[in-house]
Parts: C-alpha cells; structure tokens; sequence
C-alpha cells in the first residue's frame, strides 16, 4: 500500500474561520476526515501535518523519504515565495502534486507564480476543499500507474 505525506502549509489551520468567501467553511479536520475516507476507497495511505513554518516544512519533506511514497501539498503562501520548499521536493525525488484551495491564477498576481509547479507532476487549484481529492485521486493513479505494487 502506498502512502501519501499531506502537507497543509501556513494558516490552514485557520480554515473554516478564515476568509471563508476565499476558502470556504471547511476546517482542516474536514478536509483530512474526506482525506482518510478516499484513501481507504484508493487503496492507499494518508498521514497529513500542518505547520507555518518553512524550515518545518523542509524538514517533514525530508522525513517522508523513510516512510512516503509521494507527498501531496498546500504551501499555502510559501508556494509563491518559498525556493526552499522546491527545493526540498526536488532533492528527496518523491513525486508530489500541489494543490490550492482557491483558483490562484484568478486571485492578486503575485499568487500567479509556482514555485512548487516545476518539481511537482501537477498541480490542481479552485475546487476548494476538492482540491485535496482531486489531488489524492490523481497522485493515487499516478503512484499506480508508475510504481506498481
């Protein structure tokens, strides 16, 4: 069974409270619960964290090459900022797929450049909370498809 590092990056904790006409009423505990439930359908594994903190960050992506078969990610933020992150993902070589909340490309220009798209298969955004699933479906097939068991 192959499993999937979630990471959710900073303020996501704050989901359900925070600007919910942005991202929804969803908490993060909703989000992981519908997670775990596809997992389980998928045939495969989840263990999500969360931090606002880059350097923490790096340092789970780096833990995940002892237990992890893929990462699937919100950086939130740092997504647009962050060269670190990028950085970890490429060096640990896991396939990850980034995903977003919100249509990033329909928001302020800034969140218009992924630093994370160029070391991630894809990249699925604007579907709230749907996002996550899109994104476990599609790295579950990709895992599949690329590293059968």
């Amino acid at each position: 069974m192959h499993t999937i590092l979630v990471i959710h990056g900073p303020n996501l904790n704050l989901l359900g409270t925070r600007e919910p006409e942005i991202y929804g009423s969803a908490t993060l505990e909703d989000i992981n619960a519908r997670l775990a439930q596809l997992a389980r359908e998928l045939r495969v594994e989840t263990r999500a964290r969360q931090s606002n903190s880059e350097g923490e960050i790096v340092s789970l992506i780096h833990d995940a090459t002892t237990w992890a078969d893929a990462l699937l990610i919100n950086a939130g933020a740092y997504t647009h900022t962050s060269i670190a992150i990028p950085d970890a993902i490429q060096g640990v070589r896991l396939p990850a797929v980034e995903v977003h909340l919100s249509n990033i490309y329909a928001r302020e220009a800034f969140r218009h450049h992924s630093h994370l798209s160029r070391v991630c298969v894809g990249q699925i955004c604007g579907f709230g909370p749907n996002s996550y699933l899109l994104g476990l479906r599609a790295l579950a097939d990709f895992l599949a498809h690329t590293y059968p068991e």
